[in-house]
């Protein structure tokens, strides 16, 4: 038998143009599987889902089914949601509190580190059957930055640390807006099924060239800064952000006029307490400097993306499907901001809102198109001419140019050629 070429992404990932085969080809999307989410850090949950030990709850990482939970000690495990003796899956809901997890086929019962406690009815092994063997197989690294917890089922990838590398800056930023330097994931989780390949996700979250087009109706209605950056399509002010690995931002902060115009708004006595309690712990001059920056509207490589005052998780499928999850951001000190932020999510990103809808139908009509076989080759080139390098190292650019696009490629095609 004839084994099959190993596709070169180097031959399909050039500076200014990425072959359509990457967001249709079934090779591709499982060496995706393989290379990015089985062996690289993938983002599982927050610390906050899970705050009492014996908490748990159940993600995918690319198709495996997987369980985080908290142990006795206070520790955070992800383990395989896999039954060791027939591959059931042993966990069935999507959070809860358990002592143990039991399988629901055969009885086999694992403690919250994974370890087989029991297989029902033992009498039928004999004495070389090893319990320490037949666990529930866990990430060989879990790591957490400001309570987002990552894994990695590889064992050579690199550190946690050095994934993120900069763009933890990012994750403070959310961070920060809290009083108490934390944020809460405790609204639950609402899920949208793309007809679309994953990738296309990363990809639009961080175009702002599509904004005026796609959202039209959005930027009409709602007061956005959309013309302030457009208005002048020459000038080149570091609006877009290339953060390296994959991780890529708009920068939305310089487009706002007054504090907290990325809230929506309001008067100031409305944000008194808010700005007391930022002020006592961060200082005059820093909360002043949040109640205008706002928050964060970027992509953690692969399957982060902080979009705003929401949290967003994307789950490949296959090669033509994926799931977005979302969840409000809470900021921790803050509650009297929840159900303002709980509608907000639901506005921007719910089933009935202003932009997930379009994304949706955008990404499907992608996908279909892709499968016209030409043109082969699909444009990032937009403003490569016009980037620059900002003091921090990252390559800058026009909100409409192509910059963070031609970003994540570069980090994908260095992932998908080095194993």
């Amino acid at each position: 038998m004839q084994q099959e070429t190993q596709l070169r992404y180097e031959g399909l990932i050039k500076d200014d143009r990425i072959h359509g085969s990457l967001y249709t080809d079934p090779r591709i999307f499982e060496e995706e599987l393989e290379k990015i989410f089985y062996h690289g850090w993938v983002f599982i949950g927050h610390d906050s889902e899970i705050p009492k030990p014996g908490d748990f709850i159940t993600r995918s990482i690319g198709r495996q089914p997987v369980v985080m939970v908290r142990g006795k000690d206070g520790d955070i495990s992800v383990l395989l949601n896999r039954c060791a003796h027939r591959g059931s899956t042993v966990c069935a809901a999507e959070r809860g509190n358990a002592r143990v997890f039991t399988c629901p086929y055969h009885g086999w019962t694992y403690d919250l580190s994974g370890t087989l406690l029991s297989a029902s009815y033992a009498g039928a092994y004999d004495q070389t059957f090893d319990k320490q063997a037949h666990g529930l197989p866990r990430a060989s690294r879990v790591g957490s930055y400001r309570g987002f917890v990552f894994a990695c089922f590889g064992q050579e990838s690199m550190s946690l640390d050095d994934h993120l590398g900069s763009a933890k800056k990012l994750i403070d930023r959310a961070c920060d807006l809290s009083p108490e330097g934390e944020i809460e994931l405790t609204a639950g989780w609402v899920r949208h099924r793309f007809h679309a390949n994953w990738k296309m996700l990363p990809e639009n979250d961080t175009d702002g060239y599509h904004l005026g087009f796609t959202h039209a109706g959005f930027i009409k209605v709602i007061q956005s800064q959309y013309e302030n950056f457009t208005v002048d399509e020459n000038k080149v002010d570091g609006v877009l952000r290339d953060w390296g690995n994959g991780h890529t931002e708009i920068d939305f902060a310089q487009g706002y006029k007054r504090p907290f115009d990325w809230f929506g708004g309001g008067p100031e006595g409305k944000f008194a307490h808010y700005l007391s309690a930022m002020e006592q712990h961060y200082g005059r001059a820093a909360a002043q400097q949040r109640s205008f920056d706002g928050p964060p509207h970027a992509i953690i490589f692969p399957n982060l993306f902080l979009a705003e005052m929401n949290i967003v998780i994307f789950q490949p499928v296959r090669v033509d499907e994926c799931i977005q999850w979302h969840t409000p951001m809470f900021l921790k000190g803050v509650p009297e901001f929840n159900t303002r932020l709980l509608r907000q999510s639901e506005g921007a990103l719910g089933p009935a809102s202003f932009i997930v809808p379009e994304d949706a139908t955008i990404a499907s009509r992608n996908q279909i198109g892709l499968e016209a076989r030409t043109p082969e080759w699909l444009e990032v080139s937009r403003g490569a001419h016009r980037e620059q390098v900002d003091s921090g190292g990252r390559r800058v650019s026009h909100l409409t140019d192509e910059t963070t696009n031609r970003g994540f490629w570069r980090h994908y095609r260095n992932v998908m050629d080095a194993r």
